[in-house]
């Protein structure tokens, strides 16, 4: 199953070298079992995107290690592909960005045709082949139909997604500079959300926990003393104040690391998917490590 992970220190920024390499189950360890890609997006300090990525396994990929022990911001979004739709190319490797945001995406669409005539002239945002693309090539439009609001754009897109074609799950997070969304949706994959305090819930630590069950081990110096919001597919260690994400919840993290969250998807997709409704190479991608 493919690795979501996102985190913010907004307003002040942060290294992401405790996350990414210094744990003995991180995403770049994790990529050994979902090899088909992985990508670190981040924004620099004049809020500029950029994404590291390449359609090979983290452990394969020297500049992606590099980048993540020296790479700085208040957000970051990283994303370990299991690919399910899409050849294995950089094109299709996650984070994406569009008009100066990042996104990545874990789940599967179909319908994939009735989405492109849906897109119309803003299919031309997609670069891949990708479902994921796509959906954010919709998120994207529904942002700029909302006059910028991308909470609105994120409910909308999703809320068409799920009348109007074939779902398994569509969890996603999208970063902008200083804020970050999440959504869980319908309840196929998890998506937990940790909301930590300087210093952790002792308020004097930093980060540097082992997950109960032995899949990551983090470390940072720097979160001792500011702050954080993380969103990932599995609890990163034994923080008891990990929360599982509602079925339909989005989540917003602003600028000033305020949280709100709203259900904004009640109902189960119109025609919901199943493993066993999936082609074998999409339904091998969302089965759990």
């Amino acid at each position: 199953m493919c690795r979501l992970f996102g985190l913010s220190s907004a307003p002040r920024r942060t290294y992401a070298t405790f996350w990414l390499l210094e744990a003995p189950d991180s995403l770049s360890r994790q990529s050994h079992r979902e090899p088909d890609g992985t990508g670190l997006g981040y924004f620099a300090a004049d809020g500029t995107p950029h994404v590291d990525k390449a359609p090979i396994a983290a452990y394969e990929d020297r500049a992606f290690a590099e980048d993540a022990r020296e790479v700085e911001s208040a957000t970051f979004l990283a994303h370990v592909r299991f690919a399910s739709t899409g050849s294995l190319d950089v094109r299709n490797t996650h984070p994406f960005e569009q008009e100066g945001r990042l996104f990545a995406h874990n789940g599967v669409v179909e319908g994939l045709d009735a989405l492109d005539d849906h897109l119309g002239a803003d299919r031309a945002l997609v670069r891949g082949d990708t479902d994921s693309e796509r959906l954010f090539a919709l998120v994207t439009r529904e942002i700029r139909g909302h006059g910028g609001d991308v909470g609105a754009g994120v409910a909308h897109a999703a809320r068409w997604v799920a009348r109007n074609l074939p779902v398994y799950a569509l969890n996603l997070v999208l970063t902008t500079p200083d804020q970050l969304w999440a959504l869980r949706y319908p309840g196929t994959h998890e998506l937990y959300v940790l909301e930590r305090p300087a210093g952790g819930q002792h308020g004097t630590r930093h980060l540097d926990h082992s997950g109960s069950h032995g899949r990551m081990r983090v470390h940072s110096a720097g979160l001792a003393g500011r702050p954080s919001v993380v969103v990932a597919s599995e609890r990163m260690d034994d923080n008891p104040h990990w929360r599982l994400m509602e079925a339909g919840e989005l989540l917003h993290a602003g600028s000033d690391l305020r949280t709100t969250h709203r259900v904004v998807l009640p109902e189960p997709p119109a025609r919901r998917l199943t493993l066993d409704d999936l082609r074998p190479d999409a339904a091998a991608s969302q089965k759990a490590a």
